[in-house]
């Protein structure tokens, strides 16, 4: 609490010395800019960014590595009553002490005995090291900003260059941000790559690809029924594709032919009050449309199909009609409808910006040449926006296939290798979240599925992105 307080303040410092160095500079120019080599703010900035940054970088620092800089220090000198204990107990007695000192979550572990006063003992040098530690790191932190205050006030001159130090600053911070992109990214693929490995090597890629069974249950001894599980993944895909494409059925002619209208049809008032309702879909949370699937869809389709199976009994469709009338509130349909509503903002609102942007040179050419309106927007406009409208499409998609919240409440949680939308499915990122909810280790092959699960989907998502940079590079050359 105390870094977080004094990452504030430096914040504060920082303020200030961005005024004093505007006013320093700007009283040795004699109050004239032009005859400065840089603008008084870059000075400023120079001034704040030397006082602020390295003490930032060091409270960040402490703040996120400080726990395991303490618990190396606890290890160093362990008790005989820990020394005892296997491993992994005592890297949970460890990461209680810590958590305790730190306010963090501990386990459930009760320690008596020997066990209980050497858990006193480190948590009294713990306590220590923590106050050390803590007030070691905001003395450091205010010593670093004095002597960057100190370094870089001298400087401040009316011919310093003081813009291409603030700009080699904002590059370095530009590269650290681009450098950490990267390294998440790696490291999300890294992970995901080694855990799918430990899963294939207890699990065929083969069955998993192509097995139509899913049941990851493991039983806790290896005589009991089903103790190696199931992992055949194609109904979860199935399950997945079929909500995806039903979603996409409702957000991609409803959101196209919206942004369309608002593009090309509609007047200026109307264009000020429909786009913006429009993008109040996108700010509801998707627990919201959650409950209105399960709660006012679900049981108003299950009615619409009631009513019409009960005409079809006791005639020639008699065993359709009794299929109609068992239909659930949760089902496919119901949760691609309603994902489809939720996804009409993200493809009308970003084509509808790219339809705007399209040349109005090339609409005054198409009329005239005589082409009504919507042979215009048919043969000119939509081709020309293409690119945009496909990437549009792909974020619908993207959103679509990670959708977890409403399929959950909408669709159940049965894993079917069907395409019947009046089924209840599942989809993979609802089976993820289910297999990795609470207290679980990573050593099983049900837990390790859910890795083999995120990677097959991240190499789908790979493919179709691949596929819709392929279109938008094919047209937008022709309509450069």
């Amino acid at each position: 609490m105390l870094i977080w307080i004094a990452l504030l303040g430096l914040i504060l410092f920082s303020v200030s010395a961005y005024v004093a160095g505007r006013r320093k500079v700007l009283s040795a120019a004699g109050g004239r800019a032009r005859l400065m080599h840089s603008l008084p703010g870059y000075h400023g900035a120079y001034l704040a960014l030397w006082t602020a940054a390295p003490a930032i970088i060091l409270l960040l620092l402490v703040s996120m590595f400080g726990a395991q800089v303490e618990e190396v220090v606890l290890r160093a000198d362990p008790p005989a009553a820990v020394s005892a204990l296997p491993g992994s107990t005592q890297d949970v007695f460890y990461n209680d002490v810590v958590a305790t000192v730190t306010g963090g979550q501990i386990s459930q572990t009760v320690y008596d005995g020997a066990l209980g006063e050497a858990f006193a003992e480190k948590l009294v040098q713990a306590g220590d090291i923590h106050r050390n530690l803590t007030t070691g790191a905001l003395i450091a932190a205010f010593v670093l900003a004095l002597a960057g205050a100190a370094m870089a006030w001298p400087r401040l001159s009316a011919d310093f260059a003081a813009r291409p130090r603030v700009e080699r600053w904002i590059a370095v911070l530009f590269l650290a941000c681009s450098v950490v992109a990267v390294l998440t990214t790696l490291g999300i693929v890294a992970s995901l790559v080694w855990e799918s490995w430990r899963f294939f090597q207890v699990v065929p890629v083969f069955e998993f690809l192509f097995g139509l069974t899913w049941d990851p249950q493991i039983a806790i001894r290896a005589d009991q029924v089903a103790s190696s599980g199931a992992f055949g993944a194609v109904p979860l895909f199935m399950g997945t594709f079929l909500i995806m494409m039903i979603a996409m059925t409702v957000a991609a002619p409803v959101g196209l032919f919206a942004a369309i209208y608002l593009s090309e049809y509609a007047g200026p008032t109307v264009r000020a009050v429909v786009k913006p309702l429009l993008e109040i879909l996108a700010g509801i949370p998707t627990v919201v449309y959650g409950f209105f699937a399960a709660l006012t869809v679900g049981p108003l389709f299950r009615g619409f199909f009631n009513s019409i199976g009960a005409q079809f009994i006791g005639g020639p469709l008699d065993g359709l009609g009794l299929y109609l009338m068992q239909v659930q509130n949760q089902m496919a349909l119901v949760a691609g409808a309603v994902m489809g509503i939720m996804l009409i903002p993200f493809v009308s609102s970003l084509s509808d910006d790219i339809i705007n942007a399209v040349p109005q040179s090339l609409r005054d050419g198409s009329l005239a040449m005589g082409a009504t309106r919507s042979e215009t927007i048919t043969r000119v406009i939509m081709p020309a926006a293409l690119p945009g409208v496909m990437g549009a499409l792909l974020l619908a998609v993207s959103r679509a296939v990670g959708e977890t919240m409403i399929v959950t409440m909408a669709a159940g949680l049965q894993a079917r290798a069907t395409f019947n939308p009046l089924d209840t499915v599942t989809t993979v990122t609802v089976q993820i979240v289910t297999l990795l909810t609470g207290d679980q280790e990573f050593d099983s092959p049900k837990t390790l599925s859910a890795f083999g699960l995120g990677l097959t989907l991240f190499l789908i998502t790979l493919m179709l992105n691949i596929v819709a940079l392929r279109i938008v590079q094919r047209y937008r050359e022709q309509y450069d």
